[in-house]
Formats: C-alpha cells, structure tokens, sequence
C-alpha cells in the first residue's frame, strides 16, 4: 500500500509530555547510543508482551510487564517509559483529560500496530447468553489500569446493564475464578487466541457473548475508535459466528524520547513487519505502512512522520 503523503504532512506535531506521577515502572528497554530507552507493555501472557518479545531481538530489548493501556499512558506522561503500547480509546480519554487520567496528556504516535479484541468471557455451561444476562451478576471488567477496565465500565453503561459486583483482576486470576465459579463472566482485551483463554476452552471450556450490536452506541457516546469485528472461527471451540469490538492500539512516546530512538523503532517496524506478527493476531492485521500511519487520535511524532516518508519515498 503506498504511503500519502498528506496525510503524514497533517500527523507531524508532536505532543509534549505532562508532569505526573507514574503508577507503574514495567518496561521494554533498549539501547540508544549511551541512553537506555524503556516501552511500557502489558499483562504476562497477553497480546502486548507477545508483541514486545517480537521486538525483543531487533531491538535488544529487555521485557518487563505492566497491567495495561492506562498504566502505560501514565508512565509515558511521567517520563519513567519513554514507549508505550496503548489503545486508541485510552489515548483518546488521555488526550481530553478523562476521569482516569484527571488532566490532558499529550503524546505522540509511532504507528498503529494492530486490533485488539473485546472478549466478554462466560463458561460454557453458563446460563448467560446476552449482555442483559448479566444484570446483577458477578463480572471482572480487567486489571485496574488496563483498556479493558476502562472499554468494560463504557460497555455495560452504553447496555445499561447493572451489575451486581465489577471487579478488577488480572488475566490469569479472572480466568481462575471464572473456572472456580466466583466470577460470572470476564473482559479481557487481547489478541486471539489469547493463549491462557484457549488453555481454558480447552481443559473446561468458554464461550464468548456477541457484543457486535453495541458498536453503534459505543461509536456515538465515545468515538469512532470502535470497530465491529467477527470473531475468526474456531479461535475457541464455540466461538462460531461471534461478533466482538475492535480496537486499534498504538505505540506511543512523549518528548523526552530521543528522536535517534524514535527512527530506530519506526524502521524496525516497517522493515521487519514479516517478523512481527504475534500468534495473537489472528484477525484483523494493521502491522503494515499504510495503517502504520493511522494513528488517531494523536498525530504521528515528526521524528517518526520524517522516519516513514524518507523509506517510502
């Protein structure tokens, strides 16, 4: 796909980077020139640190996680990750200052890398079949500070679905008490197969609810940054023809991220595209020039917008 040119020329400015205080410190590391450069990942087992470890050896990195897409902003705004992998409705609720970020951040983009999917989690002997099933029931909307969290407390208000309890546990732990009972149903944003959900589809089985219906609403009360998406078939054994939500996510940096690191990265992607497809990606692939550059809602670093219109001419 080529590359416009317009659209690199509008994406140039490039965000500066707000005082606060970071809530996490897990980081992807990698040497440029004597300063070491650090991305803030995701939760162990999940599509974001599959798609760093992918990173790993080209650029030498070290590999550590975080809980998710608003911790990670809110280590790049603080200046303790220098990248960081996000969601676009995150990064969108950033930029406009948002209850769960409290004022604006500004950052800047180096691509679109790929789709996440929104998968509401049941067991596959559960009563619940729709989002209305849920009215006062047990749910784990993801780790506090992951996109999940943020994506669940929209999605069942947009349903006006209350639940009974939401809680906030992290991949591994909700999948155990959705197997154990304690928990009747479970968010996860992540790509497919998430490994740790297919182990379970396996050993005790899962099913998916359609959530395909609320991306009208969604759209309309949040942004266009939601997608309607099918579910590949066979991703889980009774998966079928399940609708899901999309999500685009983005790697992102501040201003304090040396321009030398932001090159780099963006050859690595662009060059090496072949070699950074996570298993998780089964779906929807944006880890390609044209949709590289897509990154609203945030406009493309110049560092990086300099980067892709000297390889593509």
């Amino acid at each position: 796909m080529t590359l416009s040119r317009r659209r690199l020329l509008l994406g140039t400015a490039a965000g500066a980077v707000a005082a606060a205080t970071a809530t996490a410190g897990a980081t992807v590391a990698c040497s440029s020139g004597d300063r070491q450069i650090s991305i803030a990942a995701g939760e162990p087992d999940g599509f974001y640190i599959e798609f760093a470890n992918l990173l790993k050896p080209l650029l030498h990195a070290r590999v550590v996680p975080t809980l998710g897409s608003v911790q990670n902003i809110r280590a790049v705004d603080a200046g303790t990750a220098d990248l960081a992998l996000a969601l676009a409705d995150a990064l969108d609720a950033a930029r406009i200052g948002a209850p769960d970020f409290g004022s604006a951040v500004k950052l800047s983009a180096l691509g679109r890398v790929y789709e996440n999917y929104m998968q509401l989690v049941v067991r596959a002997d559960s009563p619940v079949w729709s989002l209305p099933d849920l009215a006062g029931r047990v749910v784990s909307l993801g780790a506090s500070g992951s996109g999940a969290a943020l994506f669940g407390e929209r999605l069942f208000a947009t349903a006006g679905v209350v639940l009974g309890q939401s809680r906030h546990l992290a991949l591994k732990d909700a999948v155990a008490a959705l197997r154990d009972n304690e928990i009747d149903a479970m968010l996860w944003s992540g790509g497919v197969p998430t490994p740790v959900l297919a182990e379970a589809d396996q050993q005790w089985g899962i099913r998916l609810i359609d959530l395909g219906g609320y991306v009208p609403d969604l759209r309309a009360r949040y942004g266009r940054y939601y997608n309607e998406i099918a579910l590949p078939v066979g991703t889980y054994r009774a998966a079928g023809a399940v609708r899901t939500v999309g999500v685009p996510n983005l790697l992102v940096t501040g201003s304090r991220t040396p321009d030398s690191a932001v090159r780099r990265t963006v050859r690595v992607l662009v060059e090496h595209a072949g070699q950074l497809v996570p298993s998780q990606a089964r779906g929807t692939q944006y880890l390609d020039v044209g949709n590289l550059i897509n990154t609203e809602p945030l406009p493309l670093h110049p560092a990086a917008a300099a980067t892709y219109r000297a390889l593509r001419g």
